[in-house]
C-alpha cells in the first residue's frame, strides 16, 4: 500500500506551533494521525478523529486514491486562552496499490477512531497453476 506523504508538513507544524494556529481550512486541511496495518487477507487503517461527529466524515475512493476528510466544529463561541486542540478542516489521501480491493472498503468509527478495513484482492492473492505435462496432470504452487 502506497502513501502520499507531504514533504513539508513538519514545516508547516513547526509553523503552527510557533504562531499558534491550530485550525484546518478546506483550503489548507490539519492533518489527522493514522496507524495502518496489515491482519491476514485485508489492510486495517485507522485515523484519529476525536470530537468529530460522524455525520462530518466524508470517504472517496477513485483510481485507487483514497480520500478521507472530516471536519471538526469550534468548541464555543468564547474567547478562547488556550487552543491547543486542532479543529476546523482534516483531511488524508492515501495511494492503494492495485492488489486491494477497493470496491470492498468497510468503513466504522467507534471513540474517535475512524477504522477502514481494505480486503486484499483475488487476483493479487497465491494460487495453485495446473501444469499439464504428458498425459498427466500436475498442480504446483505459484
Amino acid at each position: 500500500m502506497l502513501m502520499r506523504t507531504d514533504p513539508f508538513r513538519e514545516l508547516d507544524r513547526l509553523t503552527q506551533q510557533f504562531f499558534g494556529v491550530a485550525n484546518g481550512t478546506a483550503a489548507r486541511p490539519a492533518t489527522m494521525p493514522m496507524d495502518a496495518y496489515r491482519n491476514g487477507e485485508e489492510f486495517v487503517v485507522q485515523f484519529d478523529l476525536p470530537g468529530v461527529p460522524a455525520d462530518s466524515i466524508d470517504l472517496d475512493v477513485e483510481r485507487n486514491v483514497l480520500t478521507v476528510r472530516a471536519e471538526r466544529p469550534s468548541a464555543g463561541e468564547g474567547e478562547y486562552q488556550v487552543a491547543e486542540r486542532p479543529r476546523g478542516v482534516f483531511s488524508r489521501q492515501l495511494f492503494l496499490g492495485d492488489a486491494l480491493d477497493t470496491d470492498q472498503i468497510r468503513a466504522s468509527y467507534e471513540s474517535g477512531v475512524l477504522t477502514l478495513r481494505i480486503p486484499v484482492a483475488e487476483r493479487a492473492k497465491p494460487r495453485k497453476i495446473a501444469i499439464s505435462a504428458d498425459a498427466e496432470t500436475k498442480q504446483i504452487d505459484a
